[in-house]
C-alpha cells in the first residue's frame, strides 16, 4: 500500500529538529532508518502529517569512548556497530547481537536509536541495552536528561520519551575484565523477529558469579529484565543446576502473545532454552 500524504522536513541539527517537533506537535513523527515507521504508514497504522528526517544530522552518528563509558550516537547504523573495533574490544555483545538483526540491507540503514525509541518488544536493542546497563540521553526543549534502559520501556510502542524529545545518545559502561556476554536468538528465517531471545552479561571471579544481567526479547509487551534469574546465579558457582534454575525463573516472567511464530507455551519453553544457551556461551567467554 501507499502511505497517505505528509510534509517532509530534513533538519541539519538536533536543535532544529526539536523546534520542528515543538511547532508541529503530535502530528509529526521522527524518521530514523524507517524500517519500523514506514511499514506502519503503508498499512495506515500510522498516519503522521509530518515526517522529520534525522539522517542529515551528523552529530547523531558515531561511536566514542569517554573514560570507562562507551557513547553511541542514536543514528549510528547496525553495520557500524558490527565493524567498530572499539565495540569489539570493549562491548562485544553489541556487534555480536547486531549481526543477528534482520539482513544486510536493513543493517545498512537501520539505526540503534530507531530500534530503541520505537518501543517494539520484537526489536533486539531494548533487551540488549538492558543487559548492558545502558542509559539513554533524551533531548528536548528543556535540555537533556538521562534515563536508564531498565525502566525506559513501558509497554508495546510506549517508552519514557516525551513527544517533544529526541533520543540522541546511548551510553554504556565498558566491560570489566573477565566479563563474558552472549545474545541467543531463535527465529524462523533470516530477517525475522525473534521467536524468543536472551541477552546475558556475566562475570566470574574466584569461581563464582560476581555480576550478571539477563534480558529477554519478544516474550512480553516489552523487553524484560529477568532479575530473579540473575539472583539464582549471583554469588554461586555456575553449574547445570543453577543454569536450569535461572532459566526456569526467566520463563516464569514471560508473557508472550500467540502468533505465527508459536503459541505461549512454545515461546516460553524456547525462552528457557535461549537463556541456558546464552549463560553457557557468556561463561565460556569470561577470560
Amino acid at each position: 500500500m501507499i502511505p497517505p500524504g505528509f510534509d517532509y522536513h530534513a533538519p541539519r541539527s538536533v536543535a532544529d529538529a526539536i523546534k520542528l517537533l515543538g511547532s508541529l506537535g503530535p502530528d509529526a513523527k521522527l524518521l530514523a532508518g524507517g524500517h519500523s515507521l514506514l511499514p506502519m504508514m503503508k498499512l495506515r497504522f500510522a498516519q503522521p502529517a509530518h515526517l522529520i528526517d534525522l539522517n542529515r544530522i551528523d552529530a547523531l552518528r558515531g561511536i566514542r569512548e569517554e573514560g570507562s563509558t562507551i557513547v553511541i550516537g542514536a543514528m549510528t547504523v547496525e553495520r557500524d556497530l558490527i565493524g567498530s573495533k572499539l565495540l569489539q574490544a570493549k562491548l562485544p555483545l553489541l556487534p555480536d547481537a547486531a549481526r543477528q538483526i534482520a539482513d544486510p540491507q536493513v543493517r545498512n540503514r537501520g539505526t540503534i536509536g530507531g530500534d530503541i525509541a520505537h518501543g517494539d518488544p520484537g526489536n533486539d536493542h531494548p533487551a540488549i541495552s538492558i543487559a548492558l546497563d545502558a542509559s539513554f540521553v533524551l533531548e528536548g526543549p528543556k535540555g537533556q536528561r538521562h534515563v536508564k534502559a531498565d525502566g525506559f520501556f513501558q509497554s508495546t510502542y510506549m517508552t519514557d520519551m516525551a513527544e517533544d524529545e529526541i533520543l540522541v545518545e546511548i551510553r554504556m559502561p565498558a566491560f570489566a575484565p573477565k566479563t563474558g556476554s552472549a545474545y541467543e536468538k531463535l527465529k524462523r528465517k533470516t530477517g525475522d523477529w525473534a521467536t524468543a531471545a536472551a541477552a546475558v552479561v556475566l562475570r566470574i571471579d574466584g569461581g563464582v558469579v560476581s555480576h550478571v544481567r539477563i534480558a529477554l526479547t519478544n516474550l512480553a509487551p516489552t523487553a524484560l529484565r529477568a532479575t530473579d534469574a540473575e539472583a539464582a546465579l549471583l554469588g554461586k558457582p555456575l553449574s547445570d543446576a543453577t543454569i536450569k534454575d535461572a532459566a526456569a525463573k526467566a520463563m516464569a516472567i514471560c508473557d508472550p502473545a500467540d502468533d505465527l511464530r508459536g503459541d505461549r507455551e512454545y515461546k516460553t519453553a524456547m525462552a528457557g532454552q535461549m537463556v541456558q544457551r546464552a549463560i553457557a556461551k557468556a561463561a565460556a567467554r569470561c577470560q
